[in-house]
C-alpha cells in the first residue's frame, strides 16, 4: 500500500467524490447522536479504516484527517490560528459538511477501494443535511483544505527506503527482519522544530546499580512464564500490546463526548491529540535510532557480558509477546501516553477526567477505566515492564519526554486568535 500519494490523484479524488455527491438525490437517515458530532464520528470511521497499515503510517494518516478537518472547520469559525491553510468561506457554511468532506478526500488517498468506499460514505453522512449553500460550500472547502493536508505531507521522508545499518562484523550473521520506522527520525515533524528537540540524554549505564535494578525487574516480572507477576498485571501488558490509533483515539474521542464539546472545540482538541501523537512517533525513533539501545530479550540472554556483577545470563528468556522490531531506548508507547496525556491537561487544565472506559482487542473481554492523565500514563508504562519490553528507566524518561511533547503542541499551533483591541 502506497504510503504518500501526489497531489494530483488527491485532487482527482476529490473531484470523483465531489461529483458523486452532487449527483446524490436527498435521503432520510436517522439523526446522529447528540453526544457525539462529525469529528469524533470521522475519527472512529478513520480508525477503521488505518488498521490494517503499520501504526507509524496510520498515525500519520489519521493526523492529515485532523488536520484537515481542524483547518476546514477553523477556515469558517476563525477562531483559531489555521494549522496549515485557512481558506476564504462564508460564515454560513456548514461545518459538518466541510469537515466531513476533508476526512473522506484524506482518507480517500489509501487505495482506490478505500475512495470508493469513501464517496458511499460520505454521500450518506450528507444526506440528512438540508440540500442547500451551506451543504454544497461546506463540500468545497472540504475538499480543498483536504488537498492542502496532503499536499503537505507529500514529501515528508515518510516514504524513504529503509537506510539502517546493522551492527556487524564481516562474516557474521545477523537477524535479517526489516526494521520498523527506521525512517521516521527523518520525517518532518508535525509541531516540533525538529525530531531531535526533545531527545534525552542516554541509557543508564551498564556499571550502574540502576541498570542491574532494571535488568532484574525485567527478568522476574517481564518473562512469558513469570511466576512474580500477578494475573492482574499479565491483564494488564496484554492489554496494551494493541498499537496504532485505535490505542489512544477512541481514549480521546470519549473526553471529546463527555465535555460536551462542540464542532470547533472537537475539531482543535482531536487535532492536537493527532499532531502530538506523529511528533511523539517522529522523536521517539529519532531516540531510538540514535541510541540503538538493545532490548531486554537480548540483555537478559547476554546478562554475563554486560560488564555488571549483579546480573545473569538466563539464556532461554522471553518476553509475553515478540519483541517490536526497533531498539529499546526510550518507550514509545509511553511516549505516546505521555503526549496525550500532555495535550488532555494543557487543553482541560487539570489530570482529572470524567471515566473514560477502553477495551483492547488483545485484551478480549477485558475493559480499562480511567479518572485521572497521571494513572492513565502510568498504567501503560508498568504495561510495557510487565510485557517484557521496556526497562523502567526507560518508561519514565518516555512518559516525561511524551508529556513534553503534547504540551509544545497546544502552545505551539493552532493559538487561539486574541482579536484587536480587546480589553
Amino acid at each position: 500500500m502506497e504510503e504518500t500519494m501526489g497531489a494530483s490523484r488527491a485532487c482527482t479524488l476529490s473531484q470523483s467524490i465531489s461529483m458523486a455527491l452532487i449527483g446524490a438525490g436527498i435521503v432520510l437517515a436517522t439523526p446522529q447522536s447528540a453526544r457525539a458530532n462529525v469529528i469524533t464520528d470521522w475519527d472512529e470511521r478513520a480508525t477503521a479504516i488505518v488498521m490494517p497499515m503499520t501504526p507509524y503510517t496510520a498515525q500519520r494518516l489519521m493526523g492529515m484527517v485532523h488536520a484537515a478537518m481542524f483547518d476546514a472547520v477553523n477556515s469558517i469559525e476563525r477562531r483559531y490560528q489555521p494549522y496549515l491553510v485557512q481558506l476564504p468561506a462564508n460564515p454560513t457554511t456548514s461545518k459538518e459538511a466541510a469537515a466531513a468532506t476533508a476526512a473522506a478526500t484524506v482518507l480517500a488517498t489509501v487505495d482506490q477501494k478505500t475512495a470508493s468506499d469513501m464517496k458511499t460514505a460520505l454521500t450518506t453522512y450528507l444526506a440528512s443535511m438540508p440540500d442547500d449553500e451551506a451543504k454544497s460550500d461546506g463540500v468545497k472547502l472540504g475538499e480543498a483544505v483536504a488537498i492542502k493536508a496532503v499536499m503537505a505531507r507529500a514529501n515528508d521522508g515518510a516514504d524513504a527506503p529503509d537506510d539502517y545499518r546493522p551492527r556487524t562484523a564481516p562474516g557474521v550473521y545477523v537477524p535479517t527482519a526489516p526494521m520498523s520506522a527506521s525512517v521516521w527520525p527523518k520525517v518532518t515533524p508535525w509541531a516540533m522544530t525538529a525530531p531531535s528537540q526533545f531527545r534525552p540524554g542516554p541509557p543508564v549505564s551498564l556499571a550502574s546499580e540502576e541498570w542491574a535494578s532494571d535488568f532484574n525487574e525485567l527478568k522476574d516480572y517481564g518473562a512469558k512464564n513469570s511466576a512474580k507477576r500477578s494475573p492482574q498485571q499479565t491483564e494488564t501488558a496484554r492489554f496494551w500490546l494493541m498499537v496504532g490509533p485505535r490505542a489512544y483515539h477512541p481514549f480521546v474521542r470519549q473526553l471529546v463526548v463527555s465535555k460536551q464539546m462542540n464542532v470547533g472545540e472537537a475539531a482543535r482538541f482531536m487535532a492536537l491529540a493527532a499532531v502530538g501523537l506523529n511528533d511523539a512517533l517522529v522523536a521517539v525513533f529519532d531516540a531510538k535510532y540514535h541510541y540503538n539501545f538493545w532490548r531486554p530479550v537480548t540483555a537478559i540472554r547476554n546478562g554475563d557480558i554486560d560488564g555488571n556483577p549483579n546480573t545473569d545470563r538466563d539464556a532461554t528468556w522471553q518476553p509475553i509477546d515478540n519483541t517490536p522490531m526497533h531498539p529499546e531506548y526510550p518507550c514509545a508507547h509511553c511516549i505516546l501516553s505521555g503526549s496525550v496525556a500532555g495535550v488532555v491537561t494543557a487543553v482541560l487544565g487539570t489530570e482529572d477526567i470524567p471515566e473514560t472506559a477502553m477495551t483492547s482487542p488483545t485484551a478480549p473481554g477485558i475493559t480499562h477505566r480511567w479518572t485521572n492523565m497521571a494513572r492513565f500514563a502510568d498504567e501503560v508504562a508498568n504495561a510495557r515492564i510487565w510485557a517484557g519490553f521496556h526497562y523502567r528507566s526507560s518508561t519514565r524518561v518516555g512518559t516525561d519526554m511524551g508529556r513534553r511533547i503534547g504540551e509544545n503542541a497546544v502552545n505551539s499551533v493552532m493559538q487561539p486568535i486574541v482579536a484587536t483591541g480587546s480589553r
